[in-house]
């Protein structure tokens, strides 16, 4: 069951980046233009005033088109941007899925990177080393585990830090088409602990363009068009109007 005090508050939440216009051709000319304020930028609002609240035991679904924002909220609310205005309040730990390779050292083994992840997410080497060999049986990645990461293939960057990011046992999990390089027998593991995780009163964003994932795992999805909420509601009604921006000419002629 839900909680009524929200895990993830997200408030008037505007991302702002700023985007070089004329591409200088060395670092030393970019200074230089810098420095003269002769460089043409503009401002580019990848999120703009979006608000919400995630109860806690809740999987939430954030869809959008290419460009929409997705991503990019789903780093606010991990911690690797700032909003430019706004606030955003999380209220539990929090394991970020949000990138393949994201907090792994790439000379480093997979056993290694176990331990360093673990250590980055606040846990002590010693439960670490508890819980290195479920990390190992969950990933099957084989004899890879003790190979440097930069070894390996975008299926076992993900299978290992899913493993390693749900067997920390966090209160939120965010996850960001992570699951999409995977095989299908994988994705269907990995939904299961997902389905564990949900059933244990955990809170978990998922960010897709897969919507049968979204109809089968959420109780609730955002849309996102252009970096603003367009809707906040029930799988279906919100997957409806996502075809529709996407494909409207294929939802007319139905």
């Amino acid at each position: 069951m839900s909680s009524s005090e929200p895990t993830i508050r997200v408030e008037n939440v505007t991302q702002r980046f700023r985007v070089i216009q004329e591409r200088p051709d060395t670092l030393r000319e970019l200074f230089s233009k810098l420095f003269r304020g002769q460089t043409s930028y503009h401002d580019f609002e990848a999120v703009k005033n979006v608000s919400f609240e995630v109860p806690a035991g809740q999987t939430l679904g954030i869809i959008g088109r290419n460009g929409s924002g997705k991503s990019t909220l789903l780093k606010v609310i991990a911690g690797v941007y700032r909003p430019s205005r706004g606030r955003v309040e999380v209220r539990g730990s929090l394991a970020p899925l949000i990138e393949l390779g994201a907090g792994f050292h790439h000379e480093l083994t997979g056993r290694e990177n176990i331990l360093l992840s673990g250590l980055l997410m606040g846990h002590s080497k010693r439960e670490m080393l508890a819980r290195q060999e479920r990390i190992i049986d969950f990933a099957d990645i084989g004899d890879f585990i003790d190979a440097p990461v930069k070894q390996y293939s975008s299926g076992m960057y993900m299978r290992l830090a899913f493993a390693v990011a749900t067997e920390v046992d966090p209160q939120i999990l965010l996850v960001d088409e992570i699951l999409a390089v995977g095989d299908a027998g994988f994705q269907e593991k990995c939904f299961q602990r997902l389905s564990r995780f949900r059933d244990a009163g955990k809170t978990i964003l998922l960010v897709t363009h897969t919507m049968r994932d979204v109809q089968d795992h959420c109780e609730r999805v955002i849309l996102l068009e252009a970096g603003s909420v367009v809707m906040d509601g029930r799988p279906e009604e919100v997957i409806a109007l996502y075809k529709q921006l996407v494909m409207p000419e294929a939802v007319v002629a139905q």
